[in-house]
């Protein structure tokens, strides 16, 4: 009897997991569309960011273009402890966080309250208008940017300085000015990208039930308060989502933008890991440093987004996993 049991169960289970085969490949079949469309996406993840992996190995040898990537010698944790070892290690630390800080103070804000403000225009064609002119600095490069920053700021040629010379003043060395860097290269960003940054808030904005607006203007409240208690709650997990991305990236910066902004007199507050790398692991040929503070960077970044996704759950939000 127990054996007859045993056979019906093992019958039964297996032709449940036949079930399931079936469902699971005419899901497949019905969505293949789908999946063919994710196929370049991946397969540009594969060749890209997959692959590459490997190249962190070089973090552990003293690697050499003659000698080639397996036959470098293998020594361990030499370049980390070099790294911690040296002083200027923690200068580039101090600034590429507080350049980060800046963006997540007074940039990130930004994108979310235009998204509202955009949200509440009701002429359309005022609101076309301003959202093309918002985009536009996004298309421009940091070229383009940091030559416009030269012409509005420089002491010779500078039209701030101009005005300044007009009105009988001296004029003012804003770009050689340390204390004015980080503030700089944050306008900068806000100028360039806040605008774009709307594009997702006012996609997850467009998805909110009209009906929420409709009981709200019931219970008597007014714009200020149905932004407050309708749109920002039904973007919020949006906002969150962001900001942990956000965070995995707290030791990024815009190499273009600093690079073109440095100069001798402000490097103590603009040197950051990715110009540490440019001219120690590309121009002076040092690949294993430059890899070394590459995988840096990734464990900061992994550590900061697993952290504040198990924060942002603890809290009862809904996290990136």
């Amino acid at each position: 009897m127990e054996v007859q049991k045993a056979e019906w169960n093992k019958t039964a289970a297996n032709s449940r997991e036949r079930v399931r085969s079936r469902s699971a490949w005419s899901q497949y079949v019905k969505y293949r569309h789908m999946y063919l469309l994710v196929i370049p996406g991946f397969l540009f993840f594969a060749v890209f960011k997959m692959v590459p992996m490997w190249g962190l190995l070089l973090a552990f040898k003293d690697y050499s273009p003659i000698d080639g990537f397996a036959a470098s010698p293998w020594v361990g944790l030499k370049h980390f402890n070099e790294m911690f070892a040296d002083e200027h290690f923690y200068i580039m630390l101090r600034n590429t966080l507080l350049i980060n800080v800046f963006g997540l103070v007074f940039f990130f804000p930004l994108p979310v309250l235009l998204a509202i403000m955009l949200n509440e225009v009701r002429h359309e064609v005022f609101k076309r208008v301003n959202q093309s002119l918002i985009y536009m600095p996004h298309f421009l490069s940091w070229v383009v940017i940091a030559s416009l920053t030269f012409f509005m700021l420089s002491v010779d040629v500078g039209l701030i300085n101009k005005v300044i010379r007009a009105v009988g003043l001296e004029p003012y060395s804003f770009l050689n000015d340390s204390k004015l860097f980080w503030g700089m290269v944050t306008v900068q960003s806000i100028w360039k990208d806040a605008g774009w940054g709307t594009i997702i808030f006012l996609a997850a904005i467009a998805g909110v039930n009209p009906e929420r607006y409709e009981a709200a203007v019931v219970d008597g409240a007014g714009r200020f308060k149905q932004i407050w208690h309708v749109t920002l709650p039904a973007i919020r997990p949006t906002i969150v989502i962001l900001l942990i991305l956000r965070l995995g990236h707290i030791t990024d910066v815009n190499f273009e933008q600093v690079l073109l902004m440095m100069n001798p007199l402000v490097r103590n507050v603009g040197d950051v890991f990715d110009t540490y790398v440019y001219n120690n692991g590309i121009l002076r040929g040092m690949y294993s440093v430059g890899v070394t503070v590459g995988f840096f960077k990734g464990l900061i970044g992994l550590a900061l987004v697993m952290a504040s996704n198990y924060i942002v759950k603890k809290l009862g939000h809904e996290g990136i996993y």
